[in-house]
């Protein structure tokens, strides 16, 4: 089997060596591996650290170079060059554990070959090995009952079949570059589940300019595909979904409203009990929507 590894990269070319080296430490695993890079436009050392792992030629590894647009488009463009039997997404900042692939290629031996199936859900860990979410309670489920009904709120490491990632892609609006990978999930979700695996097999270390830690500048960078993430979800059969996350996807929602200046939002929410939320919790959440991003 075959495993392609993606890489979003802008000016992280002192992180890529951890991860290079976890891509190495697996390819013990009689498994192939090709490592696909797209610098989003680093004015570092990326392209030169590249060309050293290139030449130690341990890995199959593939360099790209686009003008800065965003993370989602470059995933995007290296979908189209991916040659293996699994997709798995890892951020400059993080890598694999020293099993990783061999965890990976169990799996897929055993789960192969059923239908409509369009990943594998692995765990994550910090740096100390701590689990950075819950164990799963299902062993098959889609993305958005494991976040909105299971009661999931940690980060987990997809592994996609590749037949079937193929056909997805990140939506963007208004040229914006960023998007949550769940609205995605959620579209995959609605023709297809994930085989859920209670084993870690990638180690994040989050960085000062990463997306995770800059969520507010996000936000105002990137509303209008939130806003559309967020409308989605509300469009969703909602039986079952937990009150927390009801609260959690209007609040939201109402953000997003104020931040695209959007009007009779309400209109697009489906369910009558989110839609008494919304108007109960709208002019609260508008004044301090306001509040919070003139600071």
């Amino acid at each position: 089997m075959k495993i392609s590894i993606l890489t979003p990269t802008f000016n992280r070319a002192n992180l890529l060596e951890n991860l290079y080296n976890s891509l190495v430490k697996n390819s013990k695993y009689n498994v192939e591996i090709e490592w696909l890079i797209m610098d989003d436009g680093s004015t570092d050392e990326t392209r030169k650290e590249v060309e050293k792992f290139k030449n130690e030629n341990k890995i199959e590894i593939k360099y790209y170079y686009q003008e800065n647009q965003g993370k989602m488009v470059a995933i995007n463009k290296l979908i189209s060059q991916v040659t293996g039997d699994l997709i798995i997404d890892c951020d400059s900042d993080d890598y694999f554990t020293d099993d990783a692939f061999k965890i990976v290629k169990e799996e897929y031996e055993k789960n192969r070959d059923k239908e409509n199936i369009y990943a594998l859900c692995f765990l994550k860990i910090d740096e100390k090995g701590n689990n950075m979410g819950n164990n799963f309670k299902n062993k098959i489920t889609t993305m958005f009952d494991l976040y909105f009904k299971e009661g999931e709120n940690g980060e987990k490491c997809l592994a996609f079949f590749t037949n079937i990632r193929k056909q997805y892609k990140h939506e963007l609006e208004n040229n914006e570059k960023f998007v949550t990978e769940a609205r995605m999930y959620h579209k995959m979700d609605e023709k297809y589940k994930m085989i859920c695996i209670n084993k870690p097999i990638m180690i994040c270390e989050y960085q000062e300019s990463g997306y995770t830690k800059n969520v507010i500048k996000q936000f105002k960078e990137n509303p209008y595909g939130y806003y559309n993430y967020f409308k989605e979800i509300l469009q969703k059969q909602m039986n079952g979904v937990k009150l927390n996350k009801r609260l959690y996807a209007i609040k939201h929602y109402i953000l997003f409203v104020e931040l695209t200046k959007t009007k009779h939002a309400v209109k697009n929410i489906k369910d009558t009990k989110n839609k008494i939320i919304y108007i109960l919790l709208y002019v609260p959440g508008i004044l301090k929507t306001r509040k919070k991003f003139r600071k």
